[in-house]
């Protein structure tokens, strides 16, 4: 049983029309009303357990009455439920939308990871260095680790979701941390693949061109793309529905970080074309995950809204 607690802090003028708009609701259970029970700000407490496919409904609803901007709403993940009540509302009224994104919850997650503080940099760089690792030594694993370890994709995400919302200020401030980001991670392994490069650090097998990490990232194509779009598309739905282990199936399946790394390794050794390759790949999977995260969270709210109107056509028809 999916649900979501929810904490107010109401202001009293705005409480009776609070508890009216949660009171009508089935699918709000367990309310309950602490009159003046709040400091900071000053106001009554109103707690309720909603199944989450009546989430969106309940929360613009709360969002509308203004209780945002005077008082607060919290939200809380319930882990488990034993109620025979709560599970036979959700199917009699909800059926398909029991299971439905709760898009405050989503943005949410998504906004927290399109914040920039100087770590997002210094992971950026990491994973930019062990990438670099990989391609000199022609390991996979460690080109696997760079992926898991870099933070970009949350900044993708962002702009995304700034496009969605037409927020220029969030779409701004993502791809000036992506270009930042990514500019400081080729910085770094140029510099970390002339050290090798100048003591003679490098393998035989990459002296000698014997390459086969470096090719697959420096060389885009009709596959880079494919797997780029369904990328874009499982991240934006794992995000949806919390699938962390989607989410990390999607950071080492795409070749952004490897091709960061691969421009400076390639640009250090003197391998232009490599270099240029892995630009274009990194552009290519970029603007990809960005175009397909914003074309996926827009297809993902009008099936729901398209879900939750024909239920709700339904409960009409039944009604009369």
């Amino acid at each position: 049983m999916d649900m979501i607690h929810v904490r107010a802090v109401c202001p009293p003028d705005l409480t009776e029309r609070t508890m009216a708009l949660l009171s009508a609701e089935p699918c709000v259970l367990n309310l309950v009303l602490q009159t003046g029970g709040v400091r900071n700000p000053d106001g009554d407490a109103i707690e309720c357990d909603v199944l989450t496919g009546a989430a969106n409904e309940v929360l613009r609803g709360l969002r509308a009455l203004g209780l945002e901007h005077d008082g607060s709403i919290v939200l809380d993940p319930v882990d488990m439920v034993f109620s025979e009540r709560a599970a036979k509302t959700g199917a009699e009224r909800l059926g398909a939308r029991l299971r439905a994104p709760v898009w405050e919850q989503v943005e949410a997650r998504i906004r927290a990871e399109g914040r920039y503080p100087p770590s997002f940099y210094l992971f950026l760089v990491i994973a930019g260095v062990i990438g670099a690792v990989g391609i000199i030594t022609n390991s996979q694993i460690l080109i696997v680790a760079a992926m898991v370890v870099g933070p970009e994709y949350g900044a993708i995400t962002s702009v995304a979701l700034g496009i969605d919302q037409r927020s220029r200020p969030r779409i701004q401030r993502g791809l000036v941390a992506l270009l930042v980001g990514f500019l400081l991670a080729v910085a770094a392994t140029f510099l970390f693949a002339l050290v090798v490069r100048g003591f003679g650090l490098q393998p035989t097998a990459f002296e000698l061109g014997i390459r086969p990490v470096s090719s697959l990232i420096d060389t885009p194509n009709f596959f880079s793309a494919v797997v780029a779009v369904l990328a874009g598309i499982v991240g934006i739905v794992s995000l949806a529905e919390a699938r962390t282990s989607a989410l990390l199936g999607v950071f080492i399946s795409v070749t952004t970080i490897p091709a960061g790394a691969d421009i400076g390794v390639s640009c250090a050794f003197a391998g232009w074309d490599e270099a240029w390759g892995s630009l274009l790949q990194l552009l290519l999977n970029i603007v990809v995950l960005i175009v397909v995260g914003t074309g996926t969270l827009k297809c993902q709210r009008a099936i729901w809204r398209r879900v939750s109107e024909r239920r709700h056509e339904g409960a009409v028809r039944r009604a009369a």
